[in-house]
């Protein structure tokens, strides 16, 4: 049951964000507008230090931000979530959470329906909505103060009450979230924000495959940059035409589509024509380059299948022809680590 409670208590932390700017010293009022107190800004790295548990540390990362939803990234040590928040009608709401995703991948523009709202208009003590069908949020004071590594706050104080314990959010103008306690029957965790890094990137590690002109594929960790809003496409085509030393991909090859099928489990992949116009290779180094992009996407993504295509449709080549609907396997045999 304390485990349950704990999972649940680390969501609701997770499920925020927070921004540089002055410090709120005025009353809360229902003027003041919800992105006040949610404010995203692009290539910064928030930190917040835990206490009570070992994952109430973690850090937060802006994958994207448009008009109205954002996607945030947040690192406990334990798992990498990715949740998108939407900003509308009044109200701050969580539309999608997904934890154990280690890749990059635009889920802003995915269809959803209802969520779980952090904050809703008006914001003035004793407004209470709620969260989902076993918790009400209530806005319970205006201006709490709360002590922080960057400094003291007068922060909007929301708490969440449940079946499963209780969880208290502080939001201050400016910044967004400062502080998250949770706690329950023999347990309290809580979350306080201890620095904000501006011009900071996304750094993930990629496992790159590729021919070694043996007859076998190499392998090789490398780490690859993402700014909020950088889309993988664009990323992983430049790092795999810089690094590989035999192409996996030639000059002029585009990757026309790069995506995650999370209901298959799946990686689709649909390369310009030029892939197969500028391979120069008999059927057994084709059939290693194939292998190779494989295997890093399928690695990258934590699938093992992966679906290749040429401008739309099926892949045919002088030596090698995949029917349509017919994907390719992730294969870690005889790979030289």
């Amino acid at each position: 049951m304390k485990k349950l409670l704990f999972i649940w208590a680390v969501l609701a932390l997770m499920l925020t964000a927070c921004n540089t700017g002055p410090q709120n010293e005025e009353p809360v009022d229902q003027e003041v507008s919800i992105k006040e107190y949610y404010p995203a800004t692009e290539n910064t790295k928030y930190t917040y230090q835990g206490e009570g548990n070992e994952f109430a540390s973690y850090t937060m990362f802006f994958d994207y931000i448009s008009d109205d939803r954002t996607q945030i990234r947040t690192n406990n040590g334990g798992t990498v979530t990715v949740t998108v928040l939407e900003i509308r009608d009044d109200q701050l709401t969580v539309l999608y959470s997904r934890g154990e995703t280690y890749f990059r991948q635009n889920f802003l523009n995915d269809q959803y329906q209802g969520g779980n709202i952090l904050l809703k208009a008006p914001l003035k003590e004793g407004n209470t909505w709620a969260y989902d069908e076993n918790t009400k949020a209530t806005i319970t004071s205006l201006s709490r103060e709360v002590v922080t590594g960057l400094g003291n706050y007068e922060a909007l104080e929301v708490t969440l009450e449940g079946d499963k314990g209780k969880t208290v959010n502080y939001y201050a103008k400016g910044i967004g979230l400062v502080k998250t306690i949770s706690s329950g029957e023999g347990y309290e965790v809580s979350s306080t924000l201890s620095s904000i890094e501006n011009n900071v990137a996304l750094i993930q590690t990629i496992t790159l495959f590729y021919p070694n002109g043996e007859g076998s594929i190499d392998a090789v960790d490398v780490q690859i940059e993402f700014n909020t809003n950088d889309e993988p496409v664009d990323v992983i085509e430049k790092m795999v035409k810089d690094l590989t030393l035999n192409e996996i991909l030639s000059p002029g090859t585009k990757i026309n589509e790069l995506y995650f099928d999370e209901e298959e489990s799946s990686v689709h992949i649909d390369l310009s024509e030029d892939f197969i116009k500028e391979m120069n290779a008999g059927a057994s180094f084709e059939a290693l380059i194939l292998q190779s992009l494989t295997n890093t996407l399928g690695s990258y993504y934590g699938v093992s299948k992966v679906y290749l295509t040429i401008d739309g449709g099926p892949y045919e080549s002088g030596h090698t022809v995949i029917p349509e609907g017919e994907s390719l396997t992730v294969n870690y045999d005889n790979i030289n680590m």
